[in-house]
């Protein structure tokens, strides 16, 4: 029951705690669902309650009950120390980034990460007087060779954003805690479920909320959950920027919570159908999908991970945009937008070579990133094989 403790559900199964953590239905009035909060202002009942700030919630930036109940949820469900939220899952990659650093440091990042965090790195911490350099993702322990006296953490990302390498996450946290560098994770790809990164060692974890989290496209959010050593440091960085997500985000991602294994589930299931299929295809070169044997880094991904959600990429034979155009534009099921992890398929063409400096993108043929949503897979199949019909006759 929803009394238990969270020591108290550490034995229990990830599918029963995303029922129960976060929720105290008595302390408000029984409802099932923690209400949703709005509200700036506290009022303390006494001038000495005042002056010693003794208030549950001191001020509406300070959190809510509601914003509380996905903190403290998400904290069990990452193993964790601590969580705090913020209102895009880029703006909680910049809150890690700035819990971890200051002016004259350097920073490792790698050359695979989600394009924003690297325009970040290359324009706001570098106007800060930090330094970035990227590396090979498929690195190892090898990045022991790119630090220098003044570097301060390593930044990963696993698989890689549109391009899918897997990072040996043990490997590098093990480099990192013998020289005292942070280590932060995007660990959106997998959430919680299917990678846990303070298991690992890793300092701080980033998770976009507005993907599988909210799994309906409807929020936008971010949560930064860290281990022992480094929550204290979050939450002043936290408190310092207000950085506070809007109360019905919270309350959707709250919502979403509470099915997210089962979709979870349901989104690797479909997407390692549509992945197969697309690898029997003659118009596929490859399929970068981490749970297909054929993908670079397999091996890695089946030792560290318990999963794979729904995202992955695909090159294809080369072809003209011309012939691309024909493919995509004539799709009815599958929507062209820059987001995943939603109920509904999406694909998006991709190019890595102009947002690569540490490594070398070049695949013969166009790159293609699918997430795979809960429509009926012979639905979606046939969809793409129109569009590859399609493709053919522009050809």
């Amino acid at each position: 029951m929803t009394k238990t403790t969270h020591e108290g559900r550490k034995t229990l199964k990830n599918r029963t705690k995303l029922v129960h953590a976060g929720r105290h239905p008595f302390e408000h009035y029984g409802f099932v669902n923690t209400p949703i909060y709005r509200g700036s202002t506290v009022l303390y009942p006494t001038y000495a309650d005042l002056l010693a700030r003794n208030a549950r919630f001191a001020y509406g930036t300070v959190g809510t009950p509601t914003t509380e109940a996905l903190e403290s949820a998400w904290t069990e469900i990452a193993d964790a120390a601590g969580t705090v939220l913020a209102p895009s899952g880029l703006a909680a990659i910049a809150l890690a980034l700035l819990t971890a650093v200051q002016a004259g440091d350097h920073i490792l990042v790698a050359d695979s990460v989600y394009r924003p965090t690297r325009h970040f790195c290359d324009t706001l911490l570098k106007r800060m007087g930090v330094t970035t350099t990227y590396y090979d993702p498929l690195i190892g322990s090898g990045i022991e060779t790119l630090c220098r006296p003044e570097t301060r953490l390593i930044f990963l990302e696993t698989p890689g954003s549109q391009s899918f390498e897997i990072q040996d996450i043990p490997a590098i946290v093990a480099v990192a805690k013998a020289k005292g560098l942070c280590t932060i994770i995007d660990n959106t790809w997998a959430t919680p479920l299917f990678l846990a990164p303070h298991r690992f060692g890793v300092d701080l974890a980033i998770e976009a909320g507005t993907k599988y989290l909210s799994g309906h496209s409807d929020l936008l959010l971010g949560l930064v959950s860290a281990n022992a050593a480094w929550y204290g440091r979050l939450r002043e960085t936290y408190d310092t920027f207000a950085m506070c997500p809007g109360p019905e985000d919270v309350f959707l991602a709250l919502r979403g919570l509470r099915s997210m294994e089962l979709r979870l589930n349901e989104a690797q299931r479909q997407g390692l159908i549509i992945a197969e299929w697309l690898a029997g295809r003659k118009e596929v070169a490859q399929v970068l999908h981490p749970a297909l044997p054929s993908c670079p880094g397999h091996a890695i991904w089946k030792r560290d991970f318990t999963g794979a959600s729904g995202l992955f990429s695909v090159l294809l034979a080369p072809c003209s945009q011309t012939a691309l155009a024909a493919f995509l534009d004539g799709l009815t099921l599958f929507g062209m937008g820059y987001s995943w992890g939603g109920y509904e398929s999406l694909v998006i063409p991709f190019d890595c070579r102009g947002y690569r400096t540490a490594t070398t993108w070049a695949p013969a043929g166009q790159a293609l990133r699918f997430s795979i949503g809960l429509e009926d897979t012979e639905d979606l199949k046939a969809d793409l094989a129109a569009g590859f019909a399609r493709l053919a006759a522009a050809a």
